[in-house]
């Protein structure tokens, strides 16, 4: 990973971190906690890719392992989030650029559903039975609700602050963001380029007529 992507993702990671510990896992919502740091997961593995997503993923579990008030094994939350990043980054829109919302929140959905059931089978596999007392159907309905109502307002934010990182002129000429994008490929512009066009040949053929009309002149 370049260092401007690693900082943008350590920084994003950690303040998701916070505020899902500080904040959200207070609100005392029935169910599960909103996962903000799934989310930023997701947002940052759609712009980079697979290989990045894994590596966020493992490192933003790895520290919601070791952040108090954990009360599961450590690494059991970074194994879900590493395989989660990964799948989120083979699935990554063109270019990170979303052209529909409606493949990203389907991929929420996935994540969210996925991300209970793999902990809890990992929790299984290591015997953690801190949770068990917790409904596992009641947890999966209530993580997807709660992600997806967050999802449209922190994927899209993430993912235009990792484009930002990118000094990529392929990308940046396909546009940096969605309004970039449609601007350099609408109608305005393109317009805009054939009059211009048009103009300079209409002076080029009034110039072209009018030495045509002086030679004339002089014979």
């Amino acid at each position: 990973m370049r260092l401007n992507r690693t900082l943008l993702s350590v920084a994003l990671v950690v303040i998701a971190l916070v505020v899902q510990v500080s904040v959200l896992a207070r609100l005392q919502l029935p169910g599960a906690v909103p996962d903000l740091l799934l989310l930023t997961v997701l947002g940052l593995a759609f712009v980079y890719g697979h290989v990045s997503g894994a590596l966020i993923g493992f490192g933003a579990g790895l520290l919601a392992d070791l952040a108090p008030p954990a009360d599961h094994a450590a690494g059991r939350y970074a194994l879900v989030l590493c395989v989660i990043g990964y799948l989120a980054g083979l699935v990554r829109p063109e270019n990170g650029q979303l052209k529909s919302a409606f493949g990203p929140m389907a991929f929420v959905v996935v994540a969210a559903v996925g991300t209970t059931l793999l902990y809890a089978l990992v929790g299984a596999l290591v015997g953690d039975t801190a949770a068990r007392h917790v409904g596992l159907t009641s947890l999966v309905f209530t993580a997807t609700v709660y992600d997806l109502l967050l999802a449209p307002f922190v994927v899209p934010l993430i993912m235009g602050l990792a484009r930002r990182t990118e000094n990529d002129p392929v990308s940046e000429s396909a546009g940096g963001d969605v309004s970039a994008g449609w601007l350099s490929s609408g109608t305005g512009l393109t317009i805009g380029n054939q009059r211009g066009g048009l103009r300079v040949r209409a002076a080029r053929n009034r110039a072209a007529r009018a030495g045509r009309i002086k030679g004339v002149k002089r014979l």
